[in-house]
């Protein structure tokens, strides 16, 4: 097949549970070739989920794909937990997941808040990061939690308006705190509408061109109370500290290898912030998609993240 093209479907060979800290229950799912090189996948959000759309950029012949939905999301249980939901806490249990496969070292894929989070891991664990491929970067500092809130309304003021104005007007100066009391609220149906509005919001400023798909795959329940509850948790609770401590210790990984992609029209993780990652880390290889927004399955983008895969195999 050709090297830009995604994999054909796949179905897991192993699928399990891992039990983490009271309540969480983690779903992860194995396929590909047992004995390829390992890599996981880290999906974004917080709170997304995967998809089985996400095996698909691996060769199944080459790697052996592991898939986690990371606490309170997909098929994680409880949906949209946010006791003990911090970014430590994800990090321990990508450690706990990898001592249950018996993996030594693996390739760390991770996109949007995959990527902080791949970061986050890699500076705690290098001994055990083959490679890192890094698309949309997100480092989780105020201002870029700001722009998410209020700043993308300089290029997408519809569905801006749309996400402000579902608050009552007196709420609308601080939309986070707005959003958090609903999506807190004791009432499942408060937190599902609001989580709806929050999702469809982010799915509306994903791409380049606009993509009912991906708005109405926003849309949906289990996908948006997972992402706008625990997004706005983090946003609210679990800003690093101090806020640049991803790019600081940079110095931590400097010799891992690692593929940053990143589109050149990203509205909601912009380039700015992967520039900054890059000039901090030159020693990786940056790869700016000139047609691309923020998603991941836009053409540019996916082509880039195969090619990175198949760059990255045959490393140690």
């Amino acid at each position: 097949m050709p090297r830009d093209a995604i994999h054909p479907p796949i179905e897991p060979y192993q699928t399990g549970y891992l039990t983490v800290d009271s309540p969480h229950i983690l779903y992860w799912e194995q396929s590909g070739n047992p004995d390829g090189a390992p890599v996981v996948f880290l999906h974004g959000g917080p709170g997304a989920g995967a998809s089985p759309v996400h095996r698909r950029f691996f060769d199944p012949r080459i790697y052996r794909i592991i898939i986690l939905d990371q606490r309170g999301a997909g098929r994680s249980r409880p949906l949209g937990e946010l006791d003990g939901n911090t970014t430590d806490a994800l990090v321990d249990d990508l450690e706990h997941l990898r001592e249950t496969l018996e993996i030594e070292r693996w390739h760390i894929f991770g996109g949007s808040w995959g990527s902080t989070l791949a970061l986050a891991y890699a500076q705690r664990h290098p001994e055990r990061c083959r490679s890192l491929i890094l698309r949309g970067i997100f480092l989780m500092r105020r201002r870029e939690i700001d722009w998410f809130l209020t700043g993308m309304r300089m290029i997408f003021p519809e569905a801006s308006r749309q996400f402000i104005e579902f608050l009552p007007a007196a709420e609308r100066a601080d939309p986070l705190e707005g959003y958090w009391r609903r999506l807190t609220d004791p009432d499942p149906m408060v937190q599902l509408a609001a989580a709806r509005s929050w999702s469809r919001y982010e799915g509306a400023c994903s791409t380049l061109l606009p993509n009912p798909e991906t708005v109405a795959a926003a849309s949906g329940d289990t996908h948006a109370l997972g992402l706008a509850r625990i997004e706005a948790h983090f946003f609210r609770n679990n800003v690093p500290d101090p806020e640049d401590r991803l790019l600081r210790d940079i110095d931590r990984i400097r010799h891992v290898p690692a593929v940053i992609v990143q589109g050149r029209y990203d509205i909601v993780c912009p380039i700015a912030t992967a520039d900054e990652l890059h000039a901090a880390w030159p020693e990786a290889r940056y790869i700016v998609v000139p047609n691309a927004g923020h998603a991941a399955m836009e053409p540019g983008t996916r082509a880039a993240l195969v090619e990175a895969t198949y760059a990255v195999r045959e490393l140690p």
